[in-house]
Parts: structure tokens; C-alpha cells; sequence
């Protein structure tokens, strides 16, 4: 991937040599929870116990609520932006999903509120709880923030057998996607429907929330390659096998040896290649309507 010249984001938090590094108390929440790609690694990293995202039902591609959410501090921004090279790859892929969103939401009358994103080590105070490295990246409604413990890269290589800088890079797309989800009103309508509906309706309806934020990581491949050609032979492929690695029939037939598609949160392998494809060849966000497609 081909980002070493690319415009790189000011809105990183580098909190990873900060002292301490506790969250605050009681752990991840549920209302206002982070959502992300990485609850499924907590699965795969700290026992296998497949989580469950709270995401929604849609209004938005055909006109929701644009209004951002009000934004809570969870820690104090340090000074500076990160000078080693993976902080500067992820300033540089965050950077490339502002452009994308922005020119987007401004094409639609509406203005593009960036998520910070940050970088830390082992655990970090959130405005969803304590965020802590097993949790994989994960997105936090709550604050608008992107977390990210960059060991988890090692696990995608390792453990996922997923590695590559786009793998790498569309990790971070997917948890953008989750906060182009929450300014389009998605968010809260899931936090609505918790408790209103059954554990397996709520399970599909995170599913399609899932699948769309990875239709929305290739709508950012899709643009970026247009107007940057950041790809290199196989970059794509690494997505998709990213992708794959972390499907929930993959996740499951690993950890327990079979597959209860009624506890899936994330979707299928297949699935989740399908709809980062769908993003990727078309660049619209109408192609990523999850909610209204009859099939997955």
C-alpha cells in the first residue's frame, strides 16, 4: 500500500507512553458501547466467547439524522503527533477516510464531523468504559474516538492469518465506518431497539451494521485508489482475507468446532467479503444499504 506520501490526520491521541493506562470503572458499557471489528478478537484472544454489538436498524441512505452525537472528553489529548512509523501509517490512513467522508457529507449538504483516533497500550480510559488491548479496535459513540492498541496487528498476523498494511489499513476504515454510522443516526436507533426486540433480532440487525461498515472501508479503498492510487498488487486480497479471518463462521468453527449462525453478530466469511467488495466497485454509499437488502 502506497501512503507514505499521503496527507496524514491531526486527530491522533497518542496516549501509549502515558503513565498508568487504567479505564474507568466497571468496564466496558453497554449503552453507548464501543462497536467494532474487535469484539470479534476478544473471541478469538481471550476466550472465544463471541460478543454483541449494539447497532441498528436504518433510516439514514435515504435521508437520517446527520446531527453528531455531543462528544464526551475521555482523556486529556497529548501534544504532537506520532513520529514512529506505524503511528504515522495510521495518521496517514486516518487521514484518507477524512477526505473521503468529508467530500462525501459535504456532497449531501451535510458536514463531516472527524473521530479522533487513539493509540495506546493495554488499557485506556474511554466514554464507554475501559478500553483494553484484548477488545481488539473499537469504535466508542460515545466520545467519537477510534481505539486501537497496535499489537493487535500482530494478532491479525499471527493468529488471524491476516497480515498486510491494507489488512492493516482496513481495520481502521471498518471502525471509521462505525462513526459515519453514528452521525447517520444508526447508532442510537440500535441503542432503541435493545431490549424491544429478541436476542436473535437483535443479533441480524447488528449483522447488517456490521456488514455495512464494511461496505463503508471499500467505499474508502474505492476513493483513495481513484484519486491516490494507494494500491499494490495484492493489497486488495489482503483485505479480503482479512475479512474472511474474522468472519463469525470462521471465528466459530475454530474456537468450538461448529457453527450457530443464530449468535452471529459480525456475519459469514463470505458475507463480510461480499459487502467490502460492494463498497470497494461501486464508491456509494446507497450500494452499502445492508438494511434494505433481502439477502447478506
Amino acid at each position: 500500500m502506497k501512503w507514505e506520501n499521503n496527507r496524514e490526520s491531526d486527530e491522533i491521541e497518542d496516549r501509549r507512553d502515558s503513565p498508568g493506562g487504567g479505564g474507568l470503572p466497571g468496564g466496558p458499557r453497554l449503552g453507548g458501547r464501543g462497536v467494532g471489528l474487535g469484539t470479534i478478537v476478544v473471541a478469538l484472544v481471550a476466550g472465544w466467547a463471541l460478543g454483541i454489538n449494539p447497532l441498528t436498524v436504518l433510516s439514514v441512505l435515504s435521508g437520517g439524522d446527520m446531527a453528531p452525537t455531543a462528544q464526551v472528553d475521555s482523556a486529556p489529548a497529548p501534544a504532537g503527533a506520532p513520529k514512529d512509523e506505524m503511528g504515522r501509517f495510521v495518521a496517514s490512513v486516518l487521514g484518507g477516510t477524512e477526505d473521503v467522508w468529508g467530500q462525501i457529507f459535504q456532497a449531501n449538504g451535510a458536514q463531516y464531523a472527524k473521530p479522533r483516533l487513539v493509540l495506546f497500550r493495554q488499557a485506556t480510559p474511554t466514554a464507554c468504559g475501559t478500553g483494553q488491548a484484548a477488545m481488539g479496535p473499537f469504535y466508542c459513540p460515545g466520545d467519537q474516538k477510534v481505539y486501537i492498541d497496535l499489537g493487535f496487528y500482530e494478532t491479525m498476523k499471527r493468529q488471524l492469518g491476516a497480515p498486510g498494511d491494507f489488512a492493516q489499513a482496513y481495520v481502521i476504515a471498518h471502525e471509521v465506518g462505525h462513526h459515519v454510522q453514528n452521525l447517520m443516526g444508526i447508532t442510537g436507533k440500535m441503542d432503541q431497539m435493545r431490549g424491544r426486540v429478541s436476542q436473535r433480532e437483535f443479533n441480524q440487525m447488528s449483522v447488517r451494521v456490521e456488514l455495512q461498515a464494511d461496505c463503508f472501508a471499500g467505499i474508502w479503498a474505492h476513493h483513495n485508489q481513484k484519486t491516490k492510487a494507494i494500491l499494490e498488487p495484492g493489497d486488495v486480497e489482503e483485505a479480503l482475507n482479512a475479512a474472511a479471518a474474522i468472519g463469525d463462521d470462521a471465528l466459530q468453527r475454530k474456537s468450538q468446532g461448529q457453527v450457530v449462525p443464530d449468535s452471529f453478530t459480525h456475519g459469514t466469511s463470505e458475507q463480510r467479503q461480499r459487502w467490502f467488495q460492494a463498497g470497494f466497485k461501486t464508491g456509494s454509499v446507497q450500494a452499502c444499504d445492508t438494511f434494505a437488502a433481502r439477502g447478506l
